[in-house]
């Protein structure tokens, strides 16, 4: 049986929601599923592999998403690893834009190429964001929205069991 860290990093939420369902699709391949944020995570040995997701702020994944790759880096090129970001920007979800969310992950992808990558569109709840944060979102967003879609999200979960749970 295999041993699964999903783990994510998130300033309003979603990406711990989105997460939580890659979690629960790999759990039912008979896996064991951690779900954890990035910064409760303090060793990856002993997983057979590992999912990680961060929500995007000013085009980049979260800095505490980025230190974890960093960090374990050793041991995640040993195992099956895969991303996932969460963004807004793919509420509108083109080729175009999707060739623009995935450079996001430029940085991360050079320390460490991963096994699978998920985009997915994101939400915007005001009252889960700091002031900065809402700034930015209102300059983009004129207002509240979930554009996730989780049919999408479980579908790549689907996929990932080739790539992770029988590898």
């Amino acid at each position: 049986m295999n041993k699964i860290l999903v783990t994510y990093a998130t300033r309003a939420g979603s990406t711990a929601e989105v997460a939580a369902s890659v979690a629960e699709v790999l759990s039912a391949t008979g896996a064991t599923v951690d779900v954890k944020p990035v910064t409760a995570v303090h060793e990856v040995k002993g997983y057979d592999a590992v999912v990680v997701g961060s929500a995007i702020r000013m085009g980049h994944w979260l800095p505490e998403a980025v230190e974890f790759v960093k960090a374990n880096r050793e041991t995640l090129s040993h195992i099956p690893t895969a991303y996932f970001l969460v963004s807004g920007f793919l509420q509108e979800d083109t080729p175009e834009m999707r060739r623009r969310v995935l450079a996001y992950l430029d940085p991360v992808r050079k320390i460490l190429e991963p096994t699978s990558i998920g985009l997915f569109a994101g939400k915007i709840d005001y009252n889960k964001m700091d002031w900065q944060d809402r700034t930015i979102a209102e300059a983009v967003s004129s207002s509240e929205a979930d554009w996730r879609d989780w049919e999408a999200i479980r579908a790549w979960a689907h996929e990932l069991q080739t790539s992770l749970v029988y590898a």
